[in-house]
């Protein structure tokens, strides 16, 4: 059945409106995953995985989970002219339908490799790359017009001019903000000051810790809250929390039970869901509990990008819990309350609706099967 795309954003498209939903800019990198590892190799020795698959990954990770929500993506990012690149730009453009005319192809210049090994629901990492040959806001220029742009802090700031995400703020777009770890430890809190410029921050809750010099989560939250509209404090297993000034909620969400097997990419799918809930103008409550709910299916697969849920899995797994509602207890009945808001939205949803296999090279891969990931031997 062909692929269908779902719009959640139909009802507020106009002729004048944004050409993109969303735009970010960062470096992609050929992940290759092996899974099903029994331990990882000691030296010397050859060990058997039991499956791999190969997908495009760093912020590729974002802009797929993006997409795949039904959000017309536009990604700048550098290529190289290798197989490699030529791998992550098709799949990319041609099987995400992530818009690259912000993007460049570098002639002798080598695409970023990780390779990811899974074992016992962790995973270890080995990255090989190179600095782009240019900077983001010299590659980008004048961002695309769109309603949200997703930056890394702390954010590229041009010798002499203005960044790129600035520029886009100037424009009217949303700034939803993220950061990553601090291998210096140092955790400086004038990092905090870059918020000035955003409506959302969305660290896990060992950065926001980490960064306010706050006690628990939820101190660090009342802290951010005072620095950016929208402040979002995730807590892995246990949840997300956040604040919206400018509607005045205040909301805690916790995370849907799952087994998980690998939390790559974990953080860009829940970040593309707040980014969709705030566009669509969903209440607070209601966007983290999607935003966890999607994070909360890619867990549950391996390899990064290639495990962000579209909106076909979504409707499955609501189908499910609607199906079981009554039977499975406290908690079953607590899902089917928590996320009665997609009563509203599924019906709406094609049959053949985006699905992880559907437009992922997870199709080249050969990764574990279940009814949400079917994929095929290589």
């Amino acid at each position: 059945m062909p692929v269908q795309t779902y719009d959640p954003l139909a009802d507020q498209r106009g002729q004048d409106g944004p050409q993109f939903d969303v735009f970010l800019a960062g470096t992609v990198f050929l992940d290759i995953v092996f899974t099903g590892l029994p331990a990882m190799p000691a030296g010397g020795t050859e060990i058997w995985a039991e499956g791999m698959g190969s997908c495009p990954g760093g912020i590729a990770n974002l802009a797929i989970a993006t997409s795949r929500l039904g959000l017309r993506t536009s990604l700048a990012a550098a290529f190289g002219d290798d197989d490699y690149g030529d791998f992550c730009w098709r799949t990319l453009e041609q099987q995400e339908s992530v818009d690259l005319s912000r993007s460049r192809r570098f002639e002798g210049w080598h695409s970023p490799v990780t390779v990811s090994m899974a074992v016992d629901r962790d995973r270890a990492m080995v990255t090989h790359g190179h600095p782009p040959p240019v900077s983001a806001s010299e590659m980008i220029g004048a961002p695309p017009c769109s309603r949200a742009v997703i930056v890394a802090l702390p954010a590229e700031e041009p010798p002499g001019g203005t960044s790129w995400a600035e520029r886009a703020r100037r424009d009217g777009s949303l700034v939803f903000a993220d950061v990553g770890w601090d291998p210096s430890g140092a955790w400086s809190p004038e990092l905090l000051e870059e918020l000035a410029d955003c409506h959302a921050f969305m660290p896990n809750a060992v950065e926001a810790m980490a960064y306010t010099g706050a006690d628990t989560p939820r101190d660090a939250l009342y802290t951010l809250a005072d620095r950016v509209p929208l402040a979002v404090v995730t807590d892995g297993a246990n949840g997300a929390m956040a604040i919206d000034s400018i509607t005045g909620e205040e909301a805690f969400v916790p995370a849907p039970r799952v087994t998980a097997l690998d939390p790559t990419g974990a953080g860009d799918v829940f970040g593309a869901g707040i980014v969709l809930g705030t566009l669509c103008r969903w209440p607070l409550a209601d966007r983290l509990a999607f935003a966890g709910l999607c994070a909360a299916l890619a867990v549950q697969q391996f390899g990064g990008s290639l495990a962000a849920p579209g909106w076909g899995d979504i409707a499955d797994w609501w189908h499910e819990v609607r199906a079981g509602a009554g039977r499975r207890g406290a908690y079953g009945d607590s899902l089917a309350r928590r996320y009665a808001f997609l009563d509203r939205l599924v019906p709406t949803v094609p049959v053949g609706a985006v699905r992880r296999a559907a437009a992922t090279v997870a199709r080249y891969a050969d990764l574990a099967r279940s009814p949400s990931a079917i994929v095929q031997k290589e």
